[in-house]
C-alpha cells in the first residue's frame, strides 16, 4: 500500500519553556494539508523524537489523528532501540488512532542484520497497523541491507520502507526483490526525482514544510512524461532542499517556517537554533526562492 507520494516529516512545535505547543500544532497539521502534504509522519527524527518523552509522543499522536480528522493519513513514529518499547509505543500509537507506523533501525545498540530483521518482525506482529520501516544509517549507525528489507517485505504489515542511506543501488535491488505492493520512499529531498525513476512512490519530506506544492508539481509532471520539465523544477527546487540541512535538522526546517509566519518555536537542546549569520542566509535563500515563484 501506498500512503501518498509526499509524506511530511512533521516538526513538532514548542512554545516559549520547550513545550509542546499544540494551538501551534494545530495550524501546521492544516498548513501541510493545504499545502500539497499527502500523509504525516509524526515524532520522527525532524519532530525531535530522540528529546520527547513517551508521555509526550503518545499525546501528540492523539492530537495529530484529532486535528487531521481523516484528511490524511497519520504515521507515528514509534520506533526505539528497545524491541519491547517499540512494541509499547506502536501500542499506544494504534490506540490513539494512527494509519501507520515508522519503525527506524535500532540505535547505538549495532545489532545484526538478523538482529534487525526479528526487531522489525516482532514489533510488527504486535500491531495490526501498517507498518513503514526507516533504514538511516548515518543517524543510527547500523545499514540494513537490500536483502533484509526484502526478507521483511513478505511479513504481512510491513508494507513500505523509508530508504535514507543515500544509496541509488541498493533502492533499485530493493524496488526489483519486493513484491509490487511494497513502496520505497526516498528519504531524502534532493533525490526524489531519482527515487521516482527507479520505481519509487515517492518522499518522506522535510523540505515540503516549505515546498510541498512545488514537490508535488514536479512529481506530476514526472508521471505525466514531461521528463525535462520534471528535472528543471528539481533542479531550482534543490537550493532550497540544501539549505533545510544546512545545520543540523529540523534548525532550518523551523527558522524557515517561523519566517514565514507558521509559528513552531525553537528547538531542544542538544539541538541549537541558528545562528543570526545561519538566519540571514536562509532569508536570502528564501527569498530568492519566493520571487522567483512570483
Amino acid at each position: 500500500m501506498s500512503f501518498g507520494q509526499i509524506l511530511t516529516a512533521m516538526v513538532t512545535p514548542f512554545d516559549q519553556n520547550e513545550e509542546i505547543d499544540y494551538t501551534a500544532t494545530r495550524n501546521l497539521v492544516n498548513h501541510l494539508i493545504a499545502n500539497g502534504t499527502d500523509g504525516l509522519v509524526v515524532a520522527g527524527t525532524t519532530g525531535e523524537s530522540a528529546t520527547l518523552e513517551t508521555d509526550e509522543k503518545i499525546e501528540l499522536f492523539k492530537f495529530v489523528v484529532e486535528a487531521a480528522a481523516g484528511r490524511v493519513p497519520v504515521i507515528a513514529g514509534t520506533g526505539t532501540n528497545s524491541t519491547k518499547g517499540s512494541i509499547h509505543l506502536t501500542q499506544a500509537a494504534e490506540a490513539a488512532g494512527v494509519d501507520g507506523i515508522m519503525l527506524v533501525n535500532p540505535y547505538y545498540n549495532k545489532p545484526s542484520q538478523e538482529g534487525l530483521y526479528q526487531h522489525y518482525k516482532t514489533v510488527a506482529e504486535s500491531t495490526k497497523l501498517p507498518v513503514m520501516l526507516y533504514n538511516i544509517p548515518g543517524r543510527t549507525a547500523v545499514n540494513m541491507l537490500p536483502e533484509t528489507i526484502i526478507r521483511l517485505a513478505e511479513v504481512e504489515n510491513i508494507v513500505c520502507v523509508k530508504e535514507a542511506s543515500g544509496d541509488l543501488d541498493a533502492m533499485t535491488q530493493i524496488i526489483s526483490g519486493t513484491p509490487d505492493d511494497f513502496k520505497l520512499y526516498s528519504g531524502d529531498d534532493g533525490l526524489t526525482l531519482p527515487v521516482l525513476a527507479l520505481g519509487g512512490v515517492g518522499v518522506v519530506s522535510v523540505s515540503a514544510h516549505i515546498l510541498g506544492n512545488e514537490m508535488q508539481q514536479m512529481i506530476r509532471a514526472f508521471h505525466e512524461g514531461r521528463h525535462e520539465e520534471a528535472a528543471a523544477m528539481h533542479g531550482n527546487l534543490r537550493p532550497l532542499m540544501k539549505a533545510m540541512f544546512a545545520q543540523p535538522s529540523p534548525s532550518p526546517v523551523k527558522a524557515a517556517l517561523n519566517m514565514k509566519g507558521i509559528t513552531v518555536g525553537g528547538v531542544r537542546l542538544p539541538m541549537l537554533p541558528l545562528t543570526e549569520e545561519e538566519e540571514m542566509e536562509l532569508r536570502h535563500i528564501l527569498g530568492i526562492r519566493f520571487e522567483e515563484a512570483g
